[in-house]
């Protein structure tokens, strides 16, 4: 396999941990590969993304299983040709798309909250911080989606357009509030 057929995902793990009391520390472990946007390949063998925008992912994911007194193997898979490459990019995108595919629910979920001040016309400060909190938290969310699509699934530009909806929509709650602040009472005209 080249370069250019593996590109993105040249790191491969092998990981072992004892088997007693072994759920905490799985759960840990898996935690920290699926922040790096490692998916499994079979059980204890997983693929991660070998791109610089995470960084030394794979050490972060490694260290709870040092911490349990496991073993990891750090592999550059080569594989024997474009096969072997595609194999190798298929679990990854399905990886990436079922990320991918739960964002646009979670904008939806933010987006009734606004929809519901406007409908009962809660124009407060307050209530603008707290909606302002929901598009940062989608934003962070939508990164490490972006950093860990080396694949470029359709979902990933889906999901970047929701965001971008998600935000307008925070916007013009903004903007109905800043709106009603400023409104000058009928009896002060």
């Amino acid at each position: 396999m080249t370069a250019v057929e593996n590109a993105g995902h040249r790191l491969g793990l092998a990981i072992k941990l004892e088997a007693e009391p072994s759920r905490h520390r799985v759960a840990a472990v898996r935690r920290e590969l699926r922040k790096t946007g490692a998916f499994s390949l079979g059980q204890g063998i997983w693929a991660v993304p070998d791109v610089p925008v995470l960084g030394d992912g794979d050490t972060r994911a490694l260290a709870p299983t040092v911490k349990a007194g496991g073993q990891a193997m750090t592999l550059t898979p080569s594989g024997r040709g474009p096969r072997d490459a595609a194999r190798l990019r298929e679990p990854c995108g399905a990886a990436r798309s079922a990320d991918g595919a739960k964002f646009p629910a979670d904008c939806g979920r933010f987006e009734e909250e606004p929809a519901e001040e406007i409908r009962i016309a809660k124009f407060t400060l307050a209530e603008l911080e707290e909606e302002e909190q929901s598009p940062e938290r989608l934003r962070g969310r939508h990164r490490d989606l972006t950093a860990r699509d080396v694949s470029g699934t359709p979902e990933a530009a889906r999901a970047g357009e929701r965001l971008g909806q998600r935000t307008a929509a925070c916007e013009d709650y903004a903007e109905r509030v800043f709106a009603a602040l400023h409104e000058i009472p009928a009896d002060q005209r």
